[in-house]
């Protein structure tokens, strides 16, 4: 019979459990800090390109209650200044009763959306609405393009309180056919020499009567159909 001695047998026990004990280093464990990847995180996008404005913005931070911006730094195109400055059209050209020649509002809306296009053009209020016992009146801002052109106050007269939110739209009216001076727009209707010579050839001064039996002179355009009311041509 064979004879095994323990001495033998605990020492190649040892010898097996410490081969499965030991186990070498991994590459990666075995790296140095310094030569270890960093744990990567998405990237977040800065604040300023979440927030980013748009190109115009300049655009819209002009206060144009108070602000001159544009105002004579750059002539308009040959072909907006050709619209604007061209001869009024005396078909277009209206005679108050009082003898007063004008264009009427919507004249002056067109040509300025024919020479900025709509959109292109505001009236921006400077001031606010100014009420009086009998007129109401308030500043604009006549803007093209985002520059500033022309400032005019505009005014209106009114008879009751109930017509002061009309008398106030009528004032902007106003405004932007003074405002629209600056521009060219109709300047002919502030030259004496032009009044005195479209009235002699396009208007004529009649009597009119009102209700009360009281007689006045008043004016019209020649082309005109006779006086009704308030006023009835005698």
């Amino acid at each position: 019979m064979w004879k095994i001695s323990s001495r033998g047998i605990s020492t190649n026990t040892l010898r097996f459990q410490s081969r499965v004990a030991f186990k070498p280093p991994s590459a990666s464990a075995s790296a140095s800090p310094a030569t270890q990847k960093p744990q990567q995180y998405p990237q977040q996008q800065p604040q300023q390109e979440l927030q980013q404005q748009p190109e115009d913005a300049t655009l819209f931070s002009d206060d144009w209650s108070k602000s001159f911006s544009g105002l004579s730094t750059q002539r308009v195109e040959p072909e907006v200044e050709k619209l604007l400055t061209q001869p009024v059209d005396q078909l277009d050209v209206e005679v108050k009763p009082d003898g007063l020649i004008y264009l009427p509002e919507i004249k002056y809306r067109r040509i300025l959306n024919k020479a900025f296009g709509p959109g292109g053009w505001g009236l921006a209020p400077r001031t606010s609405v100014q009420v009086d016992s009998k007129i109401v009146s308030r500043e604009y801002a006549l803007v093209c393009g985002g520059r500033l052109f022309s400032i005019a106050r505009g005014e209106q007269e009114y008879f009751d309180p109930t017509g002061i939110s009309t008398a106030t739209e009528a004032a902007k009216s106003n405004a932007l056919m003074r405002c629209c001076k600056d521009l060219g727009i109709a300047s002919e209707l502030w030259d004496p020499r032009f009044i005195r010579e479209f009235k002699a050839k396009h208007a004529i001064e009649v009597w009119g009567e009102d209700r009360s039996g009281k007689k006045k002179k008043l004016w019209r355009r020649k082309d005109s159909p006779k006086l009704t009311y308030p006023y009835k041509e005698a």
